[in-house]
């Protein structure tokens, strides 16, 4: 999902909008990657750590001992030393925070969300077998393929039956 270091610029170019604390950082990631990832408070707080023992993020805290982060001269110089990278980075994951599903038809990313649901239910925090693994990693495989070799329709003569080459 992420480069090395990628983390650390969508960090940083969140918080030179505006301070923000842990979990609104969480979030912020998430909208822009359209709920499609979300780093970890495992993930995210090293990489805090990280930005304020550089210099380029300070943490402050605030009502309720909440640590907010606010970006410092020396990070908005690493941004803007770094902006094409970060362009890239939000070019890709979606800069109005739609992320891959930018453009979605709202039924395709209701799949998507069923698709990730079912995968997660399937496999986190259960003994699955390497058949089954298989099995599934095929499924999706195929899914893909099929969806790749959908033809475009020439103007006004496919119909829906007839815009699918796989499995014909």
């Amino acid at each position: 999902m992420l480069d090395y270091g990628e983390l650390r610029l969508l960090i940083l170019a969140i918080i030179s909008r505006r301070p923000s604390h842990g979990y609104e950082l969480i979030k912020a990631v998430e909208e822009h990657f359209g709920g499609s990832y979300a780093p970890s408070p495992g993930v995210l707080y090293p990489t805090l750590a990280w930005l304020d023992d550089i210099g380029y993020a300070v943490a402050e805290t605030g009502e309720g001992n909440r640590k907010s982060y606010r970006i410092t001269q020396e990070g908005e110089a690493y941004l803007a030393a770094n902006h094409l990278a970060i362009e890239r980075l939000l070019a890709r994951c979606g800069s109005n925070g739609e992320g891959m599903r930018s453009g979605a038809p709202e039924v395709v990313a209701r799949a998507m969300d069923q698709l990730k649901t079912a995968l997660r239910g399937r496999l986190k925090g259960r003994a699955v077998s390497e058949s089954d693994i298989e099995r599934i990693a095929a499924i999706v495989r195929e899914a893909a393929h099929r969806i790749e070799n959908i033809e475009q329709p020439v103007s006004g003569q496919a119909g829906p039956d007839q815009t699918e080459k796989a499995g014909q």
